[in-house]
């Protein structure tokens, strides 16, 4: 009996070492890709921009945002590029910034565009000085920004694999903007609702994500990459008429929501994709229905879909 225990005893130990490297092994949410470079302006410290890109890929990939485990293949692929434009003053930064995150489609190769938008930035950057992050008080404008499209990153990502899934990591994204709209000293309006719904910003990027108006495009990033593209291999008929029914909520969203930055963004991202999905569908009526569909909500592509009608 005694013998019996201490062998029990041995195996509970060594399952905990085991199992608690494992734990400490997994993966941060992020794999970033950064590029930072200037746009008609002059930096005279040739350091400086491999500098800054360093730390906004530290800060982006070495922390941990979420307490979801994720291991190092799942790590979501995205990529942030500042492209300088202005310098006011020593150590203040005006930027294009562009940010783009990536989806695995399930059995193959391909990787989906998730997000893609664009904006104007204002920070201060100092080398040498650590960027740190803090979410329930400000930092710098930096910090927040990079923290804010992380999670927005990280929230759409979600949404994709449970319905609505994002929903309380964009509560955390919104409790960084509010901050930030209150405490930034760069004089960045992005954080703050300037009454053009229709203008790029991150303020109008989460309003949209939190819109119950269109919540609809919401549900609809399940049915399109859950239910739609990770099927496409084995059931691609199926896949397309998920997807249809996707397409049918962004519809309703654009017709609560007309000239939504978020309805513009999902058509500019998806707009070859869709074309090339429904091209060989072997259903005349998906495909009418489709570009019918399509034509009437994003007109200015409407020759990218009439293709979809043409002989293969």
């Amino acid at each position: 009996m005694v013998r019996n225990y201490s062998a029990f005893c041995l195996s509970l130990l060594l399952t905990a070492l085991l199992v608690l490297p494992a734990r400490r092994a997994a993966a941060q949410e992020l794999l970033t890709e950064v590029t930072v470079k200037a746009e008609n302006v002059t930096i005279t410290d040739p350091q400086l921009l491999n500098s800054m890109k360093n730390d906004v890929t530290q800060f982006l990939n070495n922390r941990r945002w979420t307490n979801d485990v994720y291991k190092p293949e799942e790590r979501i692929k995205c990529s942030v590029y500042i492209g300088i434009t202005s310098i006011p003053s020593n150590g203040q930064y005006i930027a294009t910034a562009r940010v783009f995150s990536r989806r695995p489609v399930y059995g193959t190769s391909y990787e989906t565009t998730l997000m893609s938008y664009a904006e104007s930035w204002k920070f201060t950057y100092l080398p040498g000085q650590p960027l740190d992050f803090s979410e329930n008080s400000y930092v710098n404008n930096l910090s927040s920004l990079l923290s804010f499209y992380a999670l927005t990153i990280i929230g759409m990502d979600q949404d994709s694999f449970a319905p609505l899934g994002g929903s309380r990591t964009f509560d955390r994204a919104r409790n960084i903007l509010q901050t930030a709209a209150s405490q930034n000293q760069d004089g960045d309006e992005g954080w703050k609702d300037n009454g053009k719904r229709d203008q790029r910003s991150r303020y109008w990027l989460l309003s949209g994500l939190q819109d119950p108006q269109l919540q609809s495009l919401r549900s609809a990033s399940y049915s399109y990459y859950r239910q739609g593209l990770d099927i496409f291999i084995q059931k691609p008929e199926d896949a397309r008429t998920s997807i249809f029914i996707a397409l049918q909520g962004v519809k309703e969203s654009a017709e609560r929501r007309p000239g939504s930055t978020l309805i513009k963004a999902f058509f500019e991202t998806k707009a070859d994709e869709i074309a090339n999905l429904y091209r060989s569908s072997t259903s005349p009526e998906l495909k009418q229905s489709v570009v019918a569909l399509l034509q009437e909500v994003d007109p200015t592509s409407s020759a990218k879909y009439q293709a979809i009608l043409q002989p293969k």
